[in-house]
């Protein structure tokens, strides 16, 4: 319970009115409940004629004690009514107030549920938001790590058995120890001697109950892990579709996709099986308590040695039997709870994430580019053990083009991510005018730089918000224009809602180049200072390239450019070309320069003019 108290103490401080109103009405209704039950007391002795004493009115501070006078002065109005309006209308008056109470009980019943789901949906709420806005903090090295689906499963599934678990829980936690002290304080006034039995023999039934639930967690655990399994299959199967067509792989995936489910069906199973047992176990042991203490208060009436009357015997029993069913209701959220737990400790893995990308505490402005980026003496590893990049060192003066080539894995990817900081370099330091890229604020560097990848990132909108995206405000003109110097302009007017039309899930319904050149428009249109260019045209035909190369030239016009290039044909004009082999920069120069070196370059250059 201790995880239980810790994760309401987070989650719960925006909403202290709703848990304030819910003690109270819960407490009204446990009140309503117990006056209700009293009322059988007179209307039993009325039926079966069983008192026949007289009753004389007992001024309320009269000696004997609160509980007498009441008592005596209730039986002496209910006397009063038989002897004046006769039994039936009596006992009919007393069935309308137990109705009145009855009423007033379950209202605040309904009142108090009611006013615990703006609590329950609130905080699954602030949970998701806060999970999503973890995700977009974290840097890209913990989804290297990490399965989208798997992400997906904490957002959706371990979430929601959080608000179906624990915040549903709540209202019980709240509502049953209420009744439970209630209806126990009741008995104690009633009886002492058979609640203190009552007592002696409860805490070995709470044991039977408590080694019940005992593994619940960690088989939660097992089977939120094989829905994550479940859930990053479905994603890889959606992802790579038009590969597993292909391939006829179709069995294999289905094949795989079933043993996944049933995975998860069989840990389900194992959890579903212990919840079931919670209600049955329940029943049978508040069952068993009533026949014990039914046994011991009837031997003590039929011996002539209990201190109760026999209807006031039958009440104590209404009100024990009462005790039973938030008995059971609290039992069933010690069996939700530790499921709810296990999905939240899941949910923890991301919230908790480390972000080793960190701001200082007074970043220095940064307003733009002016004299050069530099790379200086840098060196990268991605897991500590194999460096990706080893002392390189570059600079690349404003309005000038830089690529990078070399074979795949040289670290020419990883050098033009280290920029924008989505890694941090463990050895050297990377500069803008002099200033270190860790002294500025992220989002001001971030802001400098203008990305087109080879794998156009689209988003399922219309061709005006995947243009317009992270520019605030922008008009239909400026995306016009951007469209128009990016050649997107049209191809987008031949569709038929023009700008406004839907380009599909990571625009699926453009072709290769299309998407490529909404990209640059996207660019265009953010108008950065410094440019990144990764391998823009390489997955492109001849055609779509030439025209992806010529919005490419009018983007790169007065900007400072980092291009990463496998096609040299698409480079040859640049300022200075950076050949890297092995995670270090082993040739530098112009086209020309680096042809006559008759080194790696020209070997790269001669394999693909052959």
């Amino acid at each position: 319970m201790k995880e239980f108290f810790q994760l309401m103490k987070r989650f719960l401080s925006p909403y202290k009115k709703y848990l304030v109103w819910a003690v109270l009405l819960n407490l009204l209704s446990a009140v309503f409940n117990v006056f209700s039950f009293t009322l059988l007391i007179p209307i039993l002795q009325i039926l079966f004629k069983m008192d026949n004493k007289v009753y004389e009115f007992m001024p309320w501070d009269a000696a004997g004690g609160l509980k007498e006078v009441a008592v005596n002065n209730f039986y002496y109005y209910v006397t009063e009514m038989i002897a004046t309006n006769g039994g039936s209308l009596t006992l009919l008056f007393l069935g309308l107030f137990l109705a009145f109470m009855t009423m007033l009980k379950t209202s605040c019943y309904f009142a108090s549920s009611a006013v615990m789901i703006p609590l329950r949906t609130g905080v699954v709420r602030d949970i998701r938001i806060m999970v999503y806005t973890k995700v977009m903090s974290l840097p890209l090295g913990f989804f290297s790590e990490e399965r989208k689906g798997d992400i997906i499963a904490r957002m959706s599934g371990d979430v929601g058995e959080v608000e179906n678990s624990i915040t549903s829980s709540l209202d019980m936690l709240i509502k049953n120890p209420i009744l439970i002290v209630m209806y126990f304080a009741t008995l104690l006034v009633t009886s002492w001697q058979l609640t203190l039995f009552t007592l002696i023999v409860l805490p070995g039934m709470a044991w039977a109950m408590g080694t019940v639930g005992k593994k619940l967690k960690r088989q939660s655990l097992e089977a939120q892990a094989k829905w994550s399994d479940t859930m990053s299959q479905l994603e890889e199967t959606l992802g790579g579709l038009r590969i597993i067509k292909a391939f006829v792989a179709e069995k294999k995936m289905v094949d795989r996709f079933t043993t996944c489910s049933n995975e998860y069906r069989d840990a389900t199973n194992k959890v579903a099986m212990r919840q079931a047992l919670a209600h049955p176990m329940s029943e049978f042991l508040g069952t068993l308590l009533i026949v014990v203490v039914l046994w011991f208060g009837g031997s003590l009436i039929l011996g002539h040695n209990s201190s109760i009357e026999a209807p006031t015997f039958i009440f104590y029993m209404v009100i024990l039997y009462s005790v039973i069913n938030p008995l059971k209701e609290f039992s069933k959220a010690g069996y939700n709870i530790p499921k709810g737990l296990a999905s939240m400790e899941r949910v923890d893995k991301i919230l908790k994430a480390e972000n080793k990308i960190l701001e200082i505490a007074n970043p220095k402005p940064l307003k733009g580019l002016k004299e050069a980026v530099e790379f200086d003496n840098i060196s990268f590893s991605y897991d500590t053990r194999k460096d990706v990049l080893r002392n390189v060192s570059l600079t690349v003066p404003k309005g000038t083009t830089v690529a990078l080539v070399g074979q795949s894995g040289s670290g020419k990817s990883t050098l033009v991510d280290l920029l924008p900081r989505y890694h941090d370099v463990q050895q050297g330091d990377i500069k803008i005018d002099g200033v270190s890229i860790k002294d500025v604020r992220i989002s001001d560097l971030r802001g400098l730089i203008g990305n087109v990848n080879q794998d156009a990132i689209l988003f399922n909108d219309t061709f005006f918000n995947n243009i317009a995206f992270g520019v605030e405000n922008a008009t239909m003109e400026q995306v016009v224009e951007a469209a128009k110097i990016a050649n997107a302009h049209d191809f987008i007017m031949e569709k038929e809602d023009g700008y406004n039309t839907n380009i599909g899930d990571r625009g699926g319904k453009l072709s290769g180049g299309q998407r490529q050149r909404i990209s640059i428009a996207r660019a265009i249109l953010k108008n950065p200072p410094l440019l990144i260019l990764d391998e823009a045209t390489s997955a492109l035909d001849t055609e779509s390239e030439r025209s992806v190369q010529e919005a490419l030239e009018r983007l790169m016009q007065t900007r400072t450019t980092i291009a990463i290039a496998h096609r040299l044909s698409t480079i040859k004009n640049a300022d200075e070309i950076c050949v890297l082999y092995e995670g270090e920069i082993v040739e530098r120069g112009k086209h020309q320069e680096l042809l006559s070196l008759n080194g790696y370059y020209k070997r790269l250059h001669d394999m693909q003019s052959l």
